[in-house]
């Protein structure tokens, strides 16, 4: 029963981490959405990876890495909205043009 709530919570957040990176314009609030997606998966497969008597090992060291990795682009995107902030004044991307 623990883990069909785990699995629940996982496809929840993963499910309002699209709907905010779809809805929200400011760079930074993506970067936080596509976070919360992430989050949301990490706690699908340590569900998915638990079975009856022990936790199986290979979904938990997926978990780490993706952890990792995570942070890791995490730490990039900031650093790539400050930058954009800092050279257009703004944390937003442009809106399109319509060619001529």
């Amino acid at each position: 029963m623990s883990l069909s709530i785990f699995a629940l919570t996982g496809a929840a957040l993963v499910g309002i981490g699209i709907y905010g990176l779809l809805a929200q314009a400011h760079l930074l609030r993506r970067v936080i959405a596509f976070n919360l997606i992430g989050s949301g998966l990490f706690l699908f497969l340590g569900a998915a990876g638990s079975r009856g008597i022990g936790i199986d090992p290979i979904p938990q060291a997926l978990i780490i890495t993706g952890i990792v990795v995570a942070l890791s682009a995490s730490a990039l995107a900031v650093t790539l909205v400050v930058a954009l902030a800092r050279a257009t004044g703004r944390a937003t991307l442009p809106d399109e043009e319509t060619p001529r």
